[in-house]
């Protein structure tokens, strides 16, 4: 009997598939049913029961659960305590918000290499929404994102946050500084995806002045500040990710009645036995933000 085995079944009783078990951990699905098969044969019991098209445990597959998830967890603490960081290896998906692979991402890669080198990372960068859907599916293993994971065996930390400032492009005639909302309501407004925290605040905070509010929305910010350069229209957008088109005179910073409230981050991933690489990532980035923020 090995770690590997019990990891394996583990995900499988969880997940409750050895298709999706193979995606977790990269291996075919022969090698999982091989796995299991030679778990089963050292055990000399079934632990699932195949009739049906899920994976479901039987009675000694439940009872081995129990020991299988006290077993990793010591593993998991052993590592903590006694392995070196080089000799640990595996591959770790990383799911990021676009602001944060604009910012923190590279300082983290860069950590993450240096803490532990034998580690491979796959990233995926996409809106919050869709990365806290992921890490319930366990598509990707760690997520920076806005808001909560309220899910059962799921942690959730704050990372850090980003206020918000309106501007514009140097070609863009505006009516008024400072910015009035009702002004603001007759002017176009560039910002991220409907339902995402910024453009459900603004609608809600123009739409009492203004009833034909024009919003363009995005998913991605390369194109809310290239829309926003072109003069396009106003955006709110995190000051650490336009320095270098505000230091050229591209954009320019407003005054508007109104704020937009700053842009929470977190950083999610799920508590299973095993995960000890997944947490120490995920404590390794908290760190770098407090360090840097110290």
């Amino acid at each position: 009997m090995n770690i590997r085995s019990l990891e394996t079944f583990y995900w499988i009783a969880k997940l409750g598939s050895f298709r999706a078990t193979g995606e977790k951990l990269y291996a075919s699905q022969p090698t999982i049913s091989a796995r299991i098969s030679g778990l089963e044969d050292e055990l000399g019991v079934e632990l699932f029961d195949r009739s049906g098209r899920s994976a479901v445990l039987t009675a000694k597959g439940r009872e081995l659960l129990i020991y299988a998830e006290k077993i990793l967890e010591l593993h998991q603490e052993l590592l903590e305590k006694v392995a070196d960081p080089e000799s640990i290896h595996g591959t770790i998906r990383l799911g990021v918000a676009e602001t944060i692979a604009y910012t923190w991402l590279p300082k983290l890669i860069e950590r993450i290499n240096e803490t532990y080198p034998a580690i491979n990372l796959e990233l995926d960068v996409d809106i919050s929404v869709c990365l806290a859907e992921k890490l319930i599916k366990r598509e990707i293993d760690i997520a920076f994102l806005i808001g909560d994971v309220r899910h059962e065996g799921f942690v959730t930390k704050h990372f850090c946050s980003y206020s918000l400032t309106w501007v514009a492009s140097e070609k863009m005639t505006l009516p008024e500084n400072p910015i009035t909302l009702s002004a603001l309501a007759r002017t176009p407004i560039i910002t991220y995806p409907r339902m995402s925290e910024p453009h459900t605040y603004i609608r809600s905070l123009i739409h009492p002045v203004g009833r034909s509010i024009q919003i363009h929305s995005s998913s991605s910010l390369s194109t809310i500040i290239r829309m926003t350069v072109d003069g396009m229209g106003v955006s709110a957008l995190p000051r650490e990710i336009v320095t270098s088109e505000l230091e050229s005179g591209k954009l320019r910073e407003l005054e508007v009645e109104a704020n937009v409230p700053d842009l929470v981050f977190n950083v999610a991933y799920m508590t299973a036995p095993g995960g000890h690489v997944v947490r120490a990532i995920a404590d390794l980035s908290l760190a770098l933000v407090a360090s840097d923020n110290g």
